[in-house]
């Protein structure tokens, strides 16, 4: 189901989806707990939030100095639906003049340089944003020339100047987003798609281990906000949250974190075999053989045999346990130009039909 309205809103050109800040919270922490200076004295770039909704915006401005941030830019793109429905910078404290309003027409940049307690109450929250950002000082809020797109010549020019870029980046141009990305050489983390592993631009991004996934949403679950429920089935849209749950959202980066040096517990073949849990593994004598392609069929990430030292083929969500330290990545059966064999265009076979979206890898030799 989930796929299926990823699919639908890619094709309506429906990115409208907002992150939830516990989810940014936790994903920025798995970075701080590897290396707790990745951030510190960094320019991060959202370049598809608007502050006044986003809670990118909101986790790294109220974080600013915990993170030890250089500086913290974001740009938007065009009025959102949702303006002030999310956040109420201003809107919701009743104690903030709103003479100066917020631009209605154009998109929003901002651009963070220092954060401290600017009303004296003895703590620093959104309030004191707002008074900076009003005054001003130190801190600038401006209209954008342009629509805010991330391709446009004045966010091209913020992305030169930073150094990690972190957003949710529209579903319908994430090739064109993260192309972007590695032109101006960024680390990056971003949120995408399962599916956008094997799309031929992504995919030797991920074999040459130039990008990876990152910590990843809680359960493998991500819940976004969106202004356009009614384009999605029941099942996924929560009437009770106003949240969209997806199963297949992940993120991508380049930083490092602990998670992918996390050795994967594998038994052998014959262990596999005789104890396997799943029932296409049970009381078989050996793994599948595709019919064009010298690999063997591994269904499941933890079916993958610890004494088997050719070519496999997994699932794609074997991604989330893949220890660069322990696995190689050889290709892919979907049409990716990385196979020495010619299984180019052409898929992997089982038993003459076409098999399931297949990551070839191998056990690095020691």
């Amino acid at each position: 189901m989930a796929n299926s309205n990823l699919t639908n809103a890619k094709k309506a050109k429906n990115d409208e989806f907002y992150t939830q800040y516990a989810d940014i919270q936790k994903e920025v922490e798995a970075y701080l707990d590897f290396d707790a200076n990745t951030f510190r004295g960094k320019v991060v770039y959202c370049n598809c939030d608007d502050p006044f909704e986003s809670n990118f915006f909101r986790y790294f401005v109220l974080n600013f100095n915990k993170l030890g941030l250089k500086r913290l830019i974001t740009t938007s793109y065009k009025p959102s639906p949702v303006a002030n429905t999310q956040l109420g910078l201003f809107g919701d404290d009743k104690t903030l003049e709103k003479s100066k309003g917020r631009p209605k027409v154009t998109a929003n940049k901002f651009i963070i340089n220092e954060v401290h307690d600017i009303d004296g109450d003895g703590e620093f929250n959104l309030a004191d944003v707002a008074k900076q950002l009003q005054a001003n000082k130190n801190n600038e809020w401006t209209p954008l020339e342009g629509d805010g797109d991330f391709r446009s010549p004045e966010c091209v020019e913020l992305l030169k100047q930073s150094d990690i870029v972190v957003t949710n980046p529209p579903f319908s141009l994430f090739r064109e987003y993260v192309k972007q990305l590695f032109d101006h050489n960024k680390k990056f983390v971003i949120i995408g798609t399962m599916n956008a592993i094997t799309y031929k631009e992504i995919f030797p991004l991920i074999k040459e281990n130039k990008m990876w996934l990152g910590n990843g949403f809680h359960g493998g679950n991500a819940y976004f906000f969106t202004p356009n429920v009614r384009e999605f089935a029941s099942g996924v849209y929560d009437t009770k949250t106003g949240l969209v749950k997806f199963r297949n959202c992940c993120w991508f980066t380049n930083l490092d974190h602990g998670r992918r040096h996390q050795p994967l517990q594998t038994m052998t073949m014959e262990e596999n075999l005789k104890y396997s849990k799943h029932k296409e593994l049970q009381g078989k004598n050996s793994y599948d053989r595709y019919d064009n392609y010298d690999a063997i069929e591994v269904p499941f990430t933890d079916s993958i045999p610890s004494d088997y030292e050719g070519v496999m083929g997994v699932p794609v969500s074997f991604l989330e346990k893949y220890n660069p330290d322990q696995f190689e990545i050889i290709g892919s059966n979907r049409g990716v130009d990385q196979d020495p064999n010619g299984i180019y265009g052409r898929g992997s076979y089982l038993n003459g039909k076409e098999a399931f979206k297949r990551l070839f890898i191998r056990h690095k030799k020691k």
